[in-house]
Order: C-alpha cells, then sequence, then structure tokens
C-alpha cells in the first residue's frame, strides 16, 4: 500500500508540533490537496492521539504513520494507534525488523551508501536521504547509480517547492515535507495553500536544467 500511496505525487506530510485537536482539519486539508501519506513524529503532543484521529476520519487510501520512531517499543505503540508507517531519523535494524514484523512499512534515514544498503538488507520500503539540505541533488543521483533500480529515495529536510525539481531530476521517488508544509500555529487553511503549491510542483513537467 506504501509505494502505492507514494504514487499519487509522492508527497509526504510531516506534521511535527500538530496538536489533536487541530489534526483532522489539517488532515481533511491534505487529503484534498492530494497528499495520500501524512506522518505524526512522535515529538509531537499526544501524537498516538493525533495518529488515531487521523486514522478514523481519513479515507483508507490515505496511509497514517508516525515518524522520528527510536525505539521497537513506540513501534509497538504506533501499530496500536492504527499507523500503517514508520518513519526514523535513523536506520537501526531493530527498528526496521520490529516495523515488518508488525506488518508495516517502514522508511529509515540514511546518509550514506553504506547506511542505504545495510536498511535495504533489513527490509525498508523506501529510504529518506536525510538531511536532504546537506547531501542535495548529486548525492542522490550519485546513489542512483549503484543502488537497486527500484529503490525508492525520498529527500528528506529543507524541501520547498522551489527545491523540487532539482531532486527529480536527480530520480527522487518522493519527498518528505516539514515546516516549508506545516508548522506549529498553522490553520488548516494555510496548510491547504502550501498543499497546494507543493502538488502543483511535485506533477508538473520536470523542466530542463
Amino acid at each position: 500500500m506504501f509505494r502505492q500511496a507514494l504514487a499519487a505525487n509522492g508527497l509526504i506530510a510531516i506534521l511535527r508540533g500538530v496538536r489533536p485537536d487541530e489534526v483532522e482539519a489539517i488532515g481533511h486539508a491534505l487529503y484534498d490537496a492530494g497528499f495520500r501519506i501524512i506522518e505524526v513524529p512522535l515529538n509531537s503532543p499526544q501524537p498516538l492521539e493525533s495518529i488515531a484521529r487521523l486514522r478514523k476520519v481519513l479515507p483508507r487510501d490515505c496511509l497514517i504513520g508516525a515518524g522520528t520512531v527510536l525505539d521497537a517499543t513506540q513501534v509497538a505503540e504506533v501499530w496500536s494507534a492504527g499507523g500503517e508507517l514508520i518513519v526514523m531519523p535513523h536506520g537501526d535494524p531493530q527498528v526496521i525488523r520490529a516495523a515488518k514484523a508488525a506488518g508495516l512499512s517502514v522508511a529509515p534515514g540514511v546518509a550514506t551508501p553504506t547506511e542505504a544498503f545495510a536498511a535495504l538488507a533489513e527490509g525498508a520500503d523506501v529510504l529518506k536521504l536525510f538531511p536532504a539540505e546537506q547531501l542535495g541533488p548529486g548525492v542522490l543521483k550519485a546513489w542512483r547509480a549503484v543502488l537497486p533500480a527500484a529503490t525508492a529515495l525520498l529527500p528528506v529536510g529543507g524541501i520547498t517547492p522551489e527545491s523540487l525539481a532539482a531532486y527529480r531530476r536527480a530520480g527522487a521517488a518522493g519527498f518528505g515535507l516539514g515546516s516549508a508544509l506545516y508548522a506549529p500555529g498553522m490553520d488548516a487553511d494555510e496548510v491547504a495553500r502550501r498543499a497546494q503549491a507543493f502538488v502543483q510542483a511535485a506533477t508538473a513537467p520536470i523542466p530542463l536544467p
């Protein structure tokens, strides 16, 4: 289901800092804009409640998950809340294994080819290229030459609508979107406006360099 949801436009909403009392309106705004993957980082206020609320109110074709998952215990908590995706800032093999054992999709964070190959060996569904603003499109392009052809690389960190084209040319399969899409205090209308800009950039023809 993860690859199907990612195929919609390649965009993953990262709602770091979102509160349960506002997450449903923001989730609806993102879904209406075309997003089909939404992540609530576990260092947000009451993240498991937000995950449960999103899973309850959004259609099943929208994948709901957790970010900043650091250990296997948290994987179990996310599963209990109805989460379907585990996103990590690192590539801890124990967390990857726990996610796969629970039947969840998993996107570990990697910053070197060694980490990338190790995460794939453990069963990672996609690789989170993090932090993308330090690594850049050139690194992604180089990795594409050596990683298995079917590997989905998702830059995360500092991504804006304006920066999507360079990463798409380099072979990005999608993007994790943080503060340029949502930051604490934003209302659903503002998130909708930003979401539409990202969807437009992600689905437009890739311009020549």
